[in-house]
């Protein structure tokens, strides 16, 4: 039987499989997806980068296994490197003829530039440095490389710290990035710097005349500097800066068009802007630059010079994704691909060339590759076959009203087994940022285990409140200097919506999310704690005063959130902040944290703990992550994180048990 239902602009569809299973936990963090998808200059073959999970209880604990896929025009697969080889950064040469990558081979004492025929043959070394090369580009000319490396290893400073002397100087012991060139027509020629040292190289292409550089550099090699500081130049090989282009805030990729004369740039609107996602072009013969999409109600992701005067452009308006076609002459666009076919993720196409290639996502896969071509969408990957076995809940665009009559909208997810009527228990996910959105696809996370949790009779709802991106800018700045104010109201009113049309149980609602979403979980169990019967926080804020001084991105925060600082208005500050109201909870929480985090330290799930558990009024637990930063990457944390999320949410919401689960987890079971 297969069922459709519109709600606003999405289409949803869901299919009922009579045979079909349901999707464990390590199902959700073990499923494969597809990070990037390149066409090659010839239109002929498209690589791609399929991400592979290690598995949990068998393998040795690590980040993902990495495969690189060549697929030819008649859609056949040949892999190239298996998960066996580390490698990264891979892409293609000037005439198609090699795909270039980086990698430390055996014998190697940093990571090198390497390359292999496209059309079948041996890994060939390319270029050898004294240290380790990073993102690098290659001229169309095929003649020169230019390359980022903060040079070798200094020998003295790994002998001191043998012999004990390993003190860190705070945010001045920085090591920055230089930008090299190198002849490969001459490759007995030293590579030379290109940029200073007294700047951070983030990023470099080529100009098309072959002759001069696009640089991104920032101040120093600190995020925040990276962030709300870099600029783009224009510098010759020589080093002479060119050009250089004015931007405020927030800057994404930026690339020329084919004959050199404009430079399409994704940035921010200005220095406020929460997130990098409008779409510039800088004339470079009239000296001027404008935004070509300025009425644009969403933000930009990605861009490809299709001709000398025409952009196809990628965008994520609401919760859907579309493609367009901007011709610069009279500013107008065409649609190429229309909401509703995946959430699309990345663009990749070639100058004079109809055709490209993306990686997408639906409520039904994952990200994988897809190609345009004469009109039509193709897709070119299936990572996950098994998938087709899988129970699909039902998943629309819901749209809702906020307290002041703000329209809102979230995604809702129907437990599997969904009959009109009956009330079910609710997990709100609540997206980080605030400068992000939700999108109708693939949301199935370790945080956020969809398929497992509808089969286990959960609704779910990911609400994109105000200060959300994918509405415009000015949508994006409604959050801003109200930490915990209307946004947050709007998550409870999201609550209450769902309450009203019958879907959600008001006693057996909770609530989760990580960063600013962790902020809004820890507020909803103190602050908001009577709409809440339970909490997971991750790696979230619990005191705004003391998260200030500890973060690293204290410039950002006062940018583009708090428009503010701390010493502006302290007891604001303090009052906006979960501690603050830490007597008031009743909601259970559970905690949890990377050790290794440097945007939201740990201090702060740790301030939050030892508030509730003093007062003793509410069961609360921490858990600590080590090795894991800002978010968990390695397959086990995720897991683990996954089952202590269920088995909270189990206990309060379905079991109303008045104290909290074993701390203990069976993975010794697992074991083989």
């Amino acid at each position: 039987m297969l069922l459709r239902a519109v709600s606003g602009m999405a289409l949803a569809v869901w299919a009922v499989n009579l045979d079909a299973r349901e999707m464990s936990l390590i199902d959700t963090v073990t499923t494969k997806a597809i990070r990037s998808a390149q066409l090659s200059p010839d239109g002929q073959f498209t690589a791609v980068i399929r991400s592979t999970p290690r598995t949990p209880y068998e393998d040795d604990d690590g980040s993902s296994y990495r495969e690189l896929v060549l697929i030819n025009a008649e859609g056949e697969e040949t892999s190239y490197l298996s998960k066996d080889k580390k490698f990264s950064r891979v892409s293609f040469g000037p005439q198609s003829e090699y795909l270039y990558f980086t990698a430390k081979e055996e014998g190697d004492e940093y990571q090198e530039l390497y390359r292999m025929p496209v059309r079948g043959g041996g890994v060939q070394s390319v270029f050898e440095f004294e240290g380790n090369i990073g993102s690098y580009a290659i001229s169309e000319d095929g003649q020169h490389l230019a390359f980022l490396s903060s040079g070798k290893d200094d020998v003295d400073k790994t002998k001191l710290s043998k012999k004990g002397f390993k003190a860190e100087v705070y945010e001045e012991d920085l090591t920055y990035t230089q930008v090299y060139h190198v002849s490969l027509e001459d490759l007995s020629k030293e590579a030379t710097a290109v940029t200073s040292e007294g700047r951070h190289a983030l990023s470099v292409d080529f100009h098309p005349n072959n002759e001069q550089l696009l640089v991104r550099t920032a101040p120093t090699s600190l995020i925040d500097d990276n962030y709300m500081s870099s600029q783009y130049h224009l510098i010759g090989l020589d080093g002479e800066v060119v050009n250089s282009f004015e931007s405020e805030g927030k800057l994404g990729r930026a690339e020329f068009s084919p004959d050199g004369r404009y430079l399409a740039m994704i940035r921010a609107a200005d220095y406020n802007d929460p997130s990098a996602g409008t779409l510039f072009v800088y004339d470079t013969r009239e000296q001027e630059h404008r935004n070509v999409l300025p009425d644009y109600k969403g933000s930009i992701k990605d861009f490809s010079w299709r001709t000398d005067e025409e952009i196809v452009w990628l965008g994520h308006r609401g919760t859907e994704s579309e493609v367009q076609a901007l011709t610069l002459k009279f500013l107008e666009s065409r649609s190429l691909l229309e909401t509703g076919e995946a959430i699309f993720t990345s663009l990749d196409g070639e100058a004079g060339k109809s055709e490209f290639v993306l990686t997408g996502h639906r409520p039904s896969h994952p990200n994988e590759a897809f190609k345009y071509s004469n009109g039509r969408l193709e897709r070119l990957t299936d990572s996950n076959p098994w998938l087709a076995d899988v129970e699909m809940p039902r998943q629309e665009t819901m749209t809702y009203e906020a307290r002041d009559g703000l329209k809102l909208e979230g995604i809702v997810v129907y437990p599997t087994d969904y009959e009109e009527g009956k009330r079910y228990p609710l997990m709100m996910v609540i997206h980080g940022g605030p400068e992000s959105h939700y999108s109708n696809g693939w949301l199935d996370r370790y945080g956020s285990p969809v398929k497992h949790a509808a089969a286990k009779g959960y609704a779910l709802f990911f609400p994109n409140y105000r200060g959300s991106t994918g509405r415009g800018v000015e949508f994006s700045k409604l959050g801003q200097n109200d930490y915990a104010g209307k946004e947050f109201d709007d998550i409870v009113d999201a609550k209450k919506h769902l309450v009203d049309i019958g879907l959600a149980d008001e006693s057996s609602v909770g609530i989760t999310g990580g960063s600013y979403g962790g902020f809004a979980s820890a507020w909803g169990a103190t602050a908001q704690t009577e709409h809440f019967a339970a909490s997971v926080m991750f790696v979230g804020i619990s005191n705004n005063l003391s998260k200030f001084g500890t973060t690293d991105i204290a410039k950002e925060m006062h940018a583009v959130h708090a428009r503010s600082y701390p010493w502006d208005k302290w007891e604001w500050y303090l009052e906006r902040s979960p501690i603050f109201h830490a007597e008031k909870a009743r909601t259970p929480i559970l905690i949890m944290h990377g050790k290794e985090d440097t945007r939201v330290h740990p201090s702060q799930s740790m301030e939050l703990y030892r508030y509730l558990k003093t007062h003793g009024n509410v069961p609360v637990r921490l858990v600590l992550y080590p090795g894991e930063g800002h978010g968990n990457r390695k397959v086990a944390a995720q897991l683990d994180y996954s089952m202590r999320l269920m088995r909270w949410m189990d206990s309060f919401l379905v079991e109303k048990a008045e104290e909290k689960p074993s701390f203990e987890l069976p993975h010794a079971e697992q074991l083989k």
